[in-house]
C-alpha cells in the first residue's frame, strides 16, 4: 500500500502531514502528486470528497519552498469558484505548510481590498482567489500575473455552472506559457474538455473513478411525494422533510438540507427553527461574514443542521456530515453527486435523502441517467397517506369553513337586498292600484272648475280614466287637485284648453294649418 512518504515530498510537508493524522493517500492523491512533482500538468478527475484538494497543496508546497516571492507579482496561483472553496483551499496551505516559509493571499468577494493589496505588495507565493475578485485587482494595477509557475483550477465543472469559463480564459492569457497547470474537475463536460485540449500540454490524465459518481459509503434514498394540492406542495414537503430528520433518530449528528433556490433556503431555515431544530442558512445573498460565522458553527458541532444553496455544494470539507437532504431534485443532475458526496467522506458511512414530487420527476431521472443506477424508493415516515388526508383535512376546512361562511353571507345579503327591495315594490303596486279610485273623485271635481274657468268656448269633459291617471303624482294631501303641467302625450297636451290657439297644438304648422286638420284632430281626442 502506498504512503505519503512514498510520493517523494520534503520532509517538512511530511511532518505536517503526519500531524494532521494521515498516513495513506487516497487514490486521486496517489495518482497526482508524482507527475506534479516532475513539472507535468495533470488533469485530475474524481467524484467529490475524494481529497482532491491536497492532490495540488501538497506538491506545490513542496516545489515552492524553494524561491522567494516579489511584490506584486505572486508565484501561484489557485483559482476556486466560490469563497468557502477558497477559504478551504487557505485553511489546507495553513496546516500543510505550517513547517514551511510560505507567504500566502487570500483574495474573494466580501473582504476589503485594502487589506488584499497589502498582502500582495508585500509579495506571496501563493494566490487564492475567486475569478471575479482577481480581475478586478488586475484591472485595478495591483496584481501582475506573469511571475505564475504553477496554476491550478479547482472544482471546473462548478467554475462552468457558474459562467466563469471567460473569465478562466482570460486569466489563462494573462498567466505565462511556461506555467505548469493543474486542472481538477469532479466532471468532464464537452466545454471543460476544450479548454483542457487549449491550455493543458500532453497533461497527465489521472480518472480514480468513473465520471460522475457517487461514492459506494453512502446510503441513497428518494421519498416520492404526492401533494393534496399544488399550491401546498412546499409545505407538505417542509413536513416530510421534519418527519425524515425525526425518523433517524441519534444516527443523524449533523446534516445539510440543500435547495435550489435561495428563498427556500431562508424559507426551510426559519421552518425548521420554528420547529425546535437547531438550523441555519446559507448562501450567496448573505455577507461574507455571516457566511463565515454560519459555516465555522456547523464544522464546530455548535450548529446541527445547515441549509444551504449550491454555493456550498463545493468547498465544504466537513468531514464528519452524517445526512444530507435534498429538499428540491437539482436541476443539473452533476449537482446531485456533488451535493451528496458531503456525506461518507474519507470512507465514513453516510445517508442522502432526496425529496421529489411530480414536478421534480424529470430532473429525478437525468440523476438516475447520470448515475446509471436507480435510487431506492423509501416510504413515507409519515405514512402513505398522510400528506392526503392532512391536505384534505385543510381542503375541507377551507371548503366547508370559510367559503360557504362567504357565500351563506353573500346569500343572506342578497337575500335580504332583494326582500327590502321587494317590499317596497309591493307597496308601491298597491299605491298604484289604490290612487286612481282615491283620486278620481277629486280629480273629477276639480277638473270641471280649472276647464269652466279657463276654457272659452264649450268645454268637452275628460274621461274619469283620463282624470286619474293624469292627476297620477299630484300632491293631494295639500287639497291642490291642479293637474300636471308636463304633458303626458307627443299627440297633444291633456289638460290644455282647447279654443282658437288649438291649431298651436300641432308642432310645425304654423298659421297657416288648414281647419280639416284640426277637425280631425279634435275627432280623434274626442274618441
Amino acid at each position: 500500500m502506498t504512503k505519503f512518504s512514498d510520493l517523494n515530498l520534503s520532509p517538512k510537508v511530511l511532518k505536517a502531514i503526519e500531524e494532521a493524522g494521515y498516513e495513506t493517500p487516497t487514490p486521486i492523491q496517489a495518482g497526482a502528486i508524482p507527475p506534479a512533482l516532475d513539472g507535468q500538468d495533470v488533469l485530475g478527475i474524481a467524484q467529490t470528497g475524494t481529497g482532491k484538494t491536497a492532490s495540488f497543496t501538497l506538491p506545490m508546497i513542496t516545489k515552492l519552498a524553494r524561491g522567494r516571492a516579489r511584490a506584486r507579482m505572486p508565484r501561484s496561483l489557485v483559482l476556486c469558484p466560490t469563497r468557502e472553496l477558497a477559504a478551504q483551499v487557505a485553511e489546507n496551505f495553513d496546516t500543510y505548510a505550517k513547517h514551511v516559509k510560505l507567504t500566502k493571499a487570500l483574495l474573494i468577494g466580501g473582504v476589503s481590498f485594502k487589506e488584499q493589496d497589502a498582502l500582495i505588495d508585500k509579495g506571496v507565493d501563493v494566490l487564492i482567489a475567486t475569478p471575479g475578485r482577481l480581475l478586478d485587482h488586475f484591472e485595478r494595477g495591483k496584481l501582475l500575473l506573469t511571475g505564475i509557475e504553477i496554476m491550478v483550477v479547482d472544482e471546473a465543472d462548478r467554475m462552468l455552472d457558474m459562467g466563469f469559463i471567460p473569465d478562466i480564459e482570460r486569466i489563462f492569457s494573462l498567466t505565462p506559457f511556461t506555467r505548469q497547470t493543474l486542472f481538477f474537475s469532479a466532471t468532464m463536460a464537452t466545454e471543460i474538455e476544450r479548454i483542457t485540449n487549449t491550455f493543458l500540454a500532453a497533461p497527465a490524465r489521472i480518472e480514480v473513478a468513473r465520471q460522475a459518481t457517487a461514492s459506494e459509503t453512502i446510503e441513497q434514498g428518494v421519498l416520492m411525494l404526492q401533494p393534496s394540492r399544488r399550491d401546498r406542495a412546499d409545505s407538505e414537503k417542509r413536513r416530510a422533510l421534519r418527519a425524515l430528520i425525526d425518523a433517524e433518530g441519534e444516527r443523524l449528528t449533523n446534516a445539510i438540507v440543500f435547495c435550489n433556490r435561495k428563498v427556500d433556503v431562508d424559507i426551510v431555515a426559519k421552518s425548521l427553527k420554528k420547529y425546535g431544530y437547531d438550523a441555519g442558512p446559507i448562501h450567496g445573498d448573505l455577507d461574507q461574514s455571516v457566511r463565515t460565522r454560519t459555516l465555522d458553527g456547523f464544522r464546530a458541532g455548535e450548529l446541527k443542521i445547515l441549509v444551504a444553496s449550491d454555493v456550498a455544494a463545493r468547498g465544504l470539507d466537513v468531514p464528519s456530515v452524517s445526512h444530507v437532504f435534498n429538499f428540491d431534485v437539482p436541476g443539473h443532475a452533476e449537482d446531485y453527486v456533488h451535493r451528496i458526496g458531503r456525506t461518507g467522506r474519507a470512507g465514513r458511512e453516510g445517508k442522502a435523502v432526496t425529496l421529489c414530487i411530480p414536478r421534480d420527476e424529470k430532473n429525478l431521472e437525468d440523476v438516475e441517467r447520470l448515475i446509471d443506477k436507480p435510487i431506492p424508493r423509501l416510504e413515507n415516515p409519515l405514512g402513505e397517506s398522510a400528506p392526503a388526508p392532512s391536505g384534505a383535512a385543510e381542503s375541507a376546512e377551507g371548503e366547508s369553513g370559510q367559503k360557504p361562511k362567504r357565500s351563506r353571507s353573500r346569500s343572506r345579503s342578497r337575500g335580504g337586498s332583494s326582500r327590502a327591495k321587494e317590499q317596497p315594490a309591493e307597496a308601491q303596486a298597491e299605491a298604484k292600484t289604490d290612487a286612481p279610485a282615491e283620486a278620481a273623485p277629486e280629480a273629477k271635481a276639480d277638473a270641471k272648475p280649472a276647464a269652466k274657468a279657463d276654457a272659452k268656448p264649450e268645454p268637452k269633459a275628460e274621461a274619469p280614466q283620463e282624470a286619474a291617471a293624469s292627476n297620477e303624482g299630484q300632491d293631494t294631501s295639500s287639497g291642490r287637485g291642479k293637474p300636471a303641467e308636463k304633458p303626458k302625450s307627443r299627440r297633444g297636451g291633456k289638460g290644455k284648453p282647447r279654443g282658437d290657439d288649438k291649431k298651436n297644438d300641432v308642432v310645425g304648422m304654423g298659421d297657416h294649418m288648414p281647419t280639416f286638420i284640426a277637425k280631425s284632430l279634435d275627432e280623434r281626442k274626442a274618441s
